[in-house]
């Protein structure tokens, strides 16, 4: 009777120890610095039970890393951005940001409303591209938290003031992130207006799944959840044609190597300098659904991507030069992140048969996309 006793205690000891052991979902706030304007930019950690952490900014809202484990159970950073604040203000191609007011081109940087044009920055070639000169990646949002035994969300909230880099209208905006014990971050957007006006938010991480940003992403097996893409001219504003994917190198129906055709002679990979498209995505109807996935063969990392908008514009890092500093010391070189941006499609405003991004007063916008990571 004694010998049971001391076994019993011993494994109750046990359970204990492992139950004490268990991460908790929180959220952790510091002081990331300044801008050149002198405004306060936070940090915020949003970590799961499972050990997943990924690190935002208020300034943008940007992703400036995310942990994911690979086969072995080791958890490494698998974005791109920086180590300093500096450095976002100064020369980042969107690392991370929450894009707007529209995210994407519009050609010429003119749209119009209700027979009244509007003229909005041009700052890319002869385009408008992702809200202008200062859009919502160059602001600081005000920022609040919400934390349960399951999830930690961030929740970002800014009021773009009426013809704000050209838009009509007081928008006021609300981005939620929030990552749950399933590995799974949810970014969900609402917005409200006062005047008539476009909108089209986004999420612009750079992924490279390896988590060696030395590497590129060619390797990267990709599917997309789309029967037909929009060619483009060669200063990637789209045609309007609507363009099957089938026989092209824009077929991700099934997964591929993403390099497997990406330097072959087809015209639009030529004007896209690689993959710079707009897919348009099947089962619109039915709301959030998968729209993408992307495995990386080395580190067994699975993204999924699950969302309610029309179109994902998959972009292979072709103008990635190695002039940037990478988070480990190096460059980022040519091709060593991807993005799955969903969205409305590219100039819509001045395409008729694209679905509308026009919205008034009584109009409520609402948007939602999922990033689940796993390992295959």
């Amino acid at each position: 009777m004694k010998k049971q006793i001391i076994y019993f205690t011993l494994i109750l000891g046990t359970f204990t120890a492992c139950k004490m052991k268990k991460k908790q979902v929180f959220i952790h706030k510091s002081a990331y610095g300044s801008t050149t304007e002198g405004l306060a930019v936070d940090k915020y950690v949003l970590s799961n039970q499972q050990g997943m952490e990924i690190s935002i900014i208020n300034y943008g809202g940007i992703i400036t890393s995310w942990t994911a484990k690979d086969k072995n159970g080791d958890y490494e950073d698998i974005v791109l951005g920086f180590n300093e604040l500096s450095e976002y203000e100064k020369a980042s191609p969107y690392f991370g940001a929450i894009i707007g007011r529209f995210g994407n081109r519009i050609a010429k940087g003119k749209f119009s409303i209700e027979g009244k044009e509007y003229t909005l920055a041009v700052n890319n070639g002869e385009n408008h591209l992702h809200g202008g000169l200062k859009g919502f990646d160059k602001v600081v949002w005000n920022a609040s938290t919400s934390i349960s035994d399951s999830s930690a969300s961030l929740i970002l909230t800014y009021l773009s003031t009426d013809m704000e880099e050209g838009y009509p209208g007081n928008l006021e905006v609300e981005v939620i992130y929030t990552l749950n014990n399933k590995d799974e971050l949810s970014v969900t957007y609402k917005a409200i207006t006062d005047k008539t006006t476009i909108i089209n938010l986004t999420q612009h991480s750079y992924f490279n799944l390896s988590a060696n940003f030395n590497s590129t992403i060619l390797n990267h097996e990709l599917v997309l959840n789309s029967d037909s893409f929009l060619p483009v001219d060669n200063t990637l504003i789209p045609t309007g044609e609507f363009r099957n994917v089938a026989n092209t190198p824009f077929d991700f129906r099934f997964p591929k190597i993403i390099g497997l055709q990406i330097d072959e002679e087809d015209p639009q990979l030529k004007n896209g300098f690689g993959y710079d498209h707009c897919w348009v995505l099947n089962e619109q109807e039915k709301g959030v659904r998968f729209v993408a996935s992307a495995f990386e063969p080395k580190s067994r990392r699975f993204l999924e991507v699950f969302s309610d908008e029309p179109g994902i514009q998959f972009y292979s890092g072709n103008f990635l030069d190695g002039t940037l500093p990478s988070k480990n010391n190096g460059r980022y070189e040519f091709r060593s992140g991807f993005c799955l941006e969903t969205q409305h499609y590219p100039n819509s405003p001045n395409q008729n048969n694209f679905p509308s991004v026009i919205y008034r007063p009584q109009e409520e916008y609402k948007s939602k996309t999922i990033f689940k990571l796993s390992v295959k």
